[in-house]
């Protein structure tokens, strides 16, 4: 079995694999920091809650943009399941081309998700992904990612405005019922989703404009927050929560050799 890590600013996502199969997922916080003893005890802790062997992991997977988590978690890896992780950066031999000027700086969620929607899409693709960052990848169907947009998340979006207005009070990122609230939580999920939709919408039409080929790209959205936003986006045209977690699979696949990725 295969566990991916998913390391963001904000969450971890982690995911075990059966084959291709994503058997189980789990949500942890990235902060407050851990020592290595700490997340292999966390780790441990998800398996038995779940009834699940954690000794039954044979292979591990990171794609972290906290470098300081790093190497804990690679650590606690090791000490929890035996398996060294392979860390995906933008030197990781895959079968993806960063078409952009600095791709050392190209976060490795962005490289994994390039190489999901190529393999899977089989299409030019605009995966937009609501994380930390809401980021929208520009990716061909031959694997070449072109770059894109980094643009604020909706709960940091959240977070500065009520940090920085004394009368406004945090509140519950929700479907918000119209878009001219009535009272003060409504107008800020109105403004938090909607506007998050419709800037999803405005910047997607503005890459499509500007696409190097003659496709018209797919946009697909991933990331927790995906759900919700996609059902007042016109842009947005499939839900893929779990990409990320299928581009560590498939990277994984690629990098051992292994599987029907590697053909």
């Amino acid at each position: 079995m295969l566990l991916a890590l998913d390391i963001g600013n904000t969450e971890i996502t982690a995911g075990l694999f059966d084959g291709d199969e994503l058997e189980r997922s789990w949500r942890l916080m990235t902060h407050p920091p851990r020592t290595a003893d700490e997340w292999a005890v966390t780790l441990r802790a998800l398996f038995d809650q779940a009834g699940l062997d954690i000794t039954a992991v044979d292979g591990s997977v990171v794609a972290s943009v906290v470098p300081p988590v790093t190497e804990p978690i690679a650590d606690a890896l090791l000490d929890a399941t035996g398996t060294t992780p392979i860390i995906i950066t933008p030197d990781s031999a895959l079968p993806i081309r960063l078409d952009v000027d600095e791709p050392q700086t190209v976060g490795a969620d962005r490289i994994v998700n390039t190489l999901a929607a190529s393999r899977l899409f089989g299409v030019d693709v605009i995966v937009v992904d609501f994380g930390t960052a809401t980021t929208l990848d520009c990716i061909t169907k031959d694997g070449r990612f072109l770059g894109g947009v980094i643009a604020p998340g909706l709960r940091t979006a959240g977070e500065n405005l009520i940090k920085r207005a004394a009368k406004l009070s945090a509140t519950e990122i929700a479907p918000p019922a119209r878009a001219m609230g009535k009272r003060t939580d409504d107008c800020i999920r109105a403004g938090l989703v909607f506007g998050a939709a419709d800037a999803v919408d405005g910047l997607a039409r503005r890459l499509k404009r500007e696409w190097p080929t003659r496709d018209v790209p797919k946009v697909v959205a991933t990331g927790g927050l995906a759900p919700l936003v996609a059902k007042y986006s016109s842009e947005i045209e499939e839900v893929h929560p779990d990409l990320t977690l299928q581009g560590l699979r498939l990277a994984w696949e690629l990098l051992q050799g292994k599987g029907p990725a590697a053909a």
